[in-house]
């Protein structure tokens, strides 16, 4: 697989991660009175988004081992 291949699947993956965390919270803390208190995880959710893009960035951004492999012989 390319390597603009991985980062754009990287991308995408994340993306939909951070859809599927942010948007079901956002729309608890909106509709619901108890929603407020969810505010306090709001730091964490981010936090770990964050973590997760860097740890995707990394795998989109290396080579595989066995293309690394190849290229050596």
């Amino acid at each position: 697989m390319a390597s603009n291949a991985r980062l754009l699947l990287a991308v995408a993956a994340w993306s939909l991660v951070a859809a599927a965390v942010i948007l079901p919270l956002a729309w608890l803390i909106h509709t619901r009175d108890w929603g407020v208190a969810l505010m306090l995880l709001v730091p964490f959710a981010v936090y770990g988004l964050l973590h997760l893009g860097r740890a995707l960035e990394g795998w989109g951004r290396s080579t595989s081992a066995a293309g690394a492999a190849e290229r050596r012989q």
